[in-house]
């Protein structure tokens, strides 16, 4: 009787929440780097590898007007910047030379010191850090590994028969779309959202829908628009740029 008893009494007590996850999200372009990554990237990759392609940047002026007028999105305009600079089948070997030597030129100067001080302090407060940033899935990752950082949501790179590719296989992890894609991390790595508690960390407005999922809104080197958010919203803003 006394055993029936104690399973009752056991039944009946809830069980233990989970442990909440505290997850800290930065953004990349001009929140930790100093300046944007893509077109740098692009640039380093083409005087370091295929100089000649430079003589192809004019095919890129109709291109640039056709965006610049709004009549094609992001990711057209990334695509073809692509093309014209690492062309259309890069091997597997050399984006990853490429990504790597990238990845320390940041390192040794594109970064704001602040940042990687922040993130140290957030990861040392048992926090997990994620990138989350529109920039290549596959630059972005070489970065985050010399930084320590395992969990990066990014554009999706593509990859051929071994090959990058200037296609975009997913949305432009930008905007809404950044936002959808963190919460699919959060899902596949089983964080529920009531469970978890988040820091986001942007410069750019585009990052609104972000910034509204975080429990936590913290604008980092904001642009005018950025600022003028944060202080009608009343969130903290920290300026790094000298």
């Amino acid at each position: 009787m006394a055993q029936a008893r104690r399973q009752t009494k056991d039944a009946a007590r809830p069980s233990p929440r989970p442990e909440r996850a505290m997850l800290s999200v930065f953004d990349l372009d001009r929140t930790l780097t100093v300046l944007p990554t893509y077109t740098p990237f692009l640039w380093f990759a083409v005087r370091n590898r295929a100089p000649w392609r430079l003589l192809l940047l004019p095919l890129l002026l109709p291109v640039a007007l056709l965006y610049a007028l709004k009549l094609i999105p992001r990711c057209r305009m990334k695509q073809a910047m692509h093309w014209v600079t690492l062309g259309g089948a890069l091997p597997e070997r050399e984006a990853a030379r490429l990504a790597d030597r990238f990845a320390e030129r940041l390192v040794a100067g594109g970064l704001y010191a602040e940042g990687l001080a922040l993130i140290e302090a957030e990861r040392e407060a048992g926090r997990r850090i994620v990138l989350a940033t529109a920039a290549p899935h596959f630059y972005t990752a070489a970065l985050a590994r010399r930084l320590g950082i395992a969990d990066v949501v990014a554009t999706a790179s593509s990859w051929q028969d071994g090959r990058l590719t200037p296609a975009i296989v997913s949305a432009n992890c930008y905007g809404a779309d950044k936002r959808a894609q963190v919460e699919t991390f959060m899902a596949s790595a089983g964080i529920e959202r009531d469970a978890a508690h988040i820091r986001f960390y942007s410069d750019h407005a585009s990052d609104l829908p972000m910034f509204e999922l975080a429990d936590e809104a913290i604008a980092v080197n904001p642009s005018a628009k950025m600022r003028r958010l944060a202080a009608a919203r009343g969130w903290p803003v920290v300026d790094w740029r000298r």
